[in-house]
């Protein structure tokens, strides 16, 4: 008994319906576009902001100190170790000028010569000197005599830049040093926010934990809603940035003992945080 076989040629893919045909190409768009959107601010709470462009750089040197506090581990420490080096290779040159210049280079194996600075035979030990004397280590092997009065007046510029430089780089490694950047690295917000309904209204609520023993006292909350203007163009990215106020935020561990709090923060309609459904 001969069968009808149908080639394959003849056999039809299913068609997907028109009105899923006309709506795939805006689902694939809207699918492209929710991938290349990034987030405003990260989970680590730095704003997801490059600076490009930027003109005058001269004015991070108007406020010297906050340029080297917000500078990255390896430039600041850099910069901390480049600081001293050229200080004391400075006051080093300037001793050994003091001493090429009275000729006390040329009467070293003179015993009745009297020098500026005794056991100063060239620029090694004029930049020990430099050292010891910037740093109070004061061996006594090399010390200043009262013959030289240029001598001692660079001492005293040297003792007080010293103490300048040293009050200023400590400064900087201090501030550094205790800023409370790690100390995000303990909160933990909860992965995803809902809206349900308390005391009769919605509300945007969400989780947040501490992680360490140390809790923090007097813990506020604060965030914004940014939404995209409409009929702005993408590349401007526009947003209207509403601060949201909680009605009620739990102590961490303060008033509670409990590892983690909750945020509810209600929704009025009017006050540009509410959208109907």
């Amino acid at each position: 008994m001969e069968q009808d076989v149908e080639s394959p040629a003849a056999v039809r893919k299913p068609k997907l319906p028109k009105q899923a045909r006309e709506d795939l190409p805006k689902q694939l768009a809207e699918i492209d576009r929710a991938k290349k959107i990034q987030r405003y601010v990260q989970k680590d709470g730095k704003c997801n902001v490059h600076h490009g462009n930027v003109r005058e750089t001269y004015r991070y040197l108007t406020d010297i100190f906050t340029t080297l506090v917000d500078l990255k581990w390896r430039f600041n420490l850099f910069i901390f170790v480049l600081v001293y080096t050229v200080t004391w290779l400075f006051f080093g040159l300037m001793w050994w000028l003091i001493a090429y210049l009275r000729g006390d280079l040329d009467h070293i194996t003179d015993g009745q010569w009297t020098p500026c600075v005794n056991n100063l035979n060239g620029f090694v030990s004029a930049f020990l000197f430099s050292i010891e004397t910037e740093t109070t280590i004061g061996y006594g092997y090399r010390v200043i005599t009262d013959k030289c009065p240029e001598g001692i007046v660079l001492l005293l510029v040297q003792s007080v830049l010293g103490s300048i430089v040293n009050a200023f780089m400590v400064g900087c490694m201090f501030v550094k040093i205790s800023q409370p950047k790690k100390r995000a690295e303990t909160l933990v917000f909860s992965t995803n926010a809902v809206i349900s309904m308390r005391d009769g209204r919605l509300c945007l609520m969400f989780r947040v934990g501490d992680l360490r023993n140390s809790h923090i006292v007097e813990a506020s909350i604060r965030s914004f809603s940014l939404t995209p203007l409409s009929g702005r163009p993408a590349s401007l990215q526009c947003s209207n940035v509403t601060s949201l106020a909680y009605q009620s935020v739990q102590s961490i561990g303060i008033l509670h003992p409990q590892p983690a709090g909750s945020a509810h923060h209600n929704i009025q309609d009017g006050t540009g945080n509410h959208r109907p459904i």
